[in-house]
């Protein structure tokens, strides 16, 4: 089988090739056949019933610094490709928000990965308030007297924008400390959007673990430990990737969600837990792909082409 898969994602000449998720899998597609295109989310547009998107046919090579060949500037009527995936990073923005709908126009009879309608209404701070069992105490709020009471019952907290991503704009909030005024005050004077707090978790200094789940299934785990004196454990801001097994507790946590994520096509995903708790559940453009077949030597991407094959059959 061959695809014409177009892939929506941020400047791909930018990316670290020996770690971004997006490059494995338009790599794994070009080994299999399929033909690809690439764009940027400012590419895409809507044109008199069209979706439409300009960039280019790219070829891939694991050289860095020489790793993409374009091929000419054309644009394209998604309509006529087999496969789009949503893959530029977060912040879930408004910009986010309307290539979502964009690509719900043109989905399913263009598969686009993950399912754009749910991702616009499961973004990753949010889908976990569907599991309130799974996960630490939870207060998602904007005025601030409701904050100070989710810190006063419990006295070290995280605090960080429902939106955000890759660990920007977290903060630990511990019994002594005197900041959360000031933060509420930054936060809302950027943007109209609630916060989201959360329970501090000791475990997290033993890492925050990133589960890789394919249509619904567990495939694999990496810890992201910590760099010395932070508190946020993700890759870009020096978390250490290590190896790591799935624990009884993981394994309970994939089976409650996973057929949630199943039904909303959510093919390719990955879920944050520290210790026994869920914290995250990551839809939008998730990472750890390449970590995760280094440490334990399987093709996990190859079975995200597996379950989109299947779909396209």
């Amino acid at each position: 089988m061959s695809l014409k898969v177009a892939v929506q994602m941020d400047p791909i000449g930018a990316v670290d090739i020996d770690a971004d998720s997006t490059f494995r899998i338009m790599e794994e597609a070009q080994a299999r056949g399929h033909a690809l295109f690439h764009y940027t989310p400012d590419r895409l547009s809507y044109r008199e019933g069209r979706v439409l998107a300009r960039g280019w046919p790219v070829t891939l090579r694991r050289e860095r610094g020489n790793h993409v060949s374009f091929g000419p500037e054309q644009e394209i009527d998604l309509a006529d490709w087999d496969v789009v995936w949503l893959r530029q990073d977060p912040p879930f923005d408004m910009g986010y928000i309307t290539t979502t709908h964009l690509l719900d126009m043109i989905h399913p009879d263009t598969l686009v990965v993950n399912d754009p309608f749910w991702v616009r209404n499961y973004p990753e701070k949010l889908l976990v308030l569907r599991f309130p069992d799974l996960t630490p105490p939870t207060m998602i709020a904007r005025d601030l007297a409701t904050l100070r009471e989710f810190k006063h019952e419990h006295g070290d907290i995280i605090l960080k924008p429902l939106y955000g991503n890759g660990g920007a704009g977290v903060f630990r909030l511990d019994p002594n400390d005197r900041n959360l005024a000031s933060l509420h005050e930054l936060f809302t004077g950027m943007n109209r959007e609630p916060l989201i707090a959360q329970k501090f978790l000791p475990a997290v200094a033993a890492g925050d673990k990133r589960i890789i789940l394919v249509d619904g299934e567990p495939v694999g785990a990496i810890n992201r430990v910590p760099a010395a004196g932070e508190t946020r454990s993700n890759m870009h801001v020096g978390g250490r990737p290590e190896k790591i097994g799935l624990t009884a507790r993981d394994r309970e946590i994939c089976a409650a969600i996973g057929p949630l994520l199943r039904e909303k096509g959510q093919i390719f995903v990955g879920i944050d837990v520290i210790g026994d708790w869920l914290t995250e559940i990551n839809v939008t453009s998730p990472t750890g792909l390449q970590e995760l077949e280094r440490f334990d030597g399987v093709n996990v991407t190859a079975k995200i082409w597996e379950a989109i094959e299947a779909r396209r059959t």
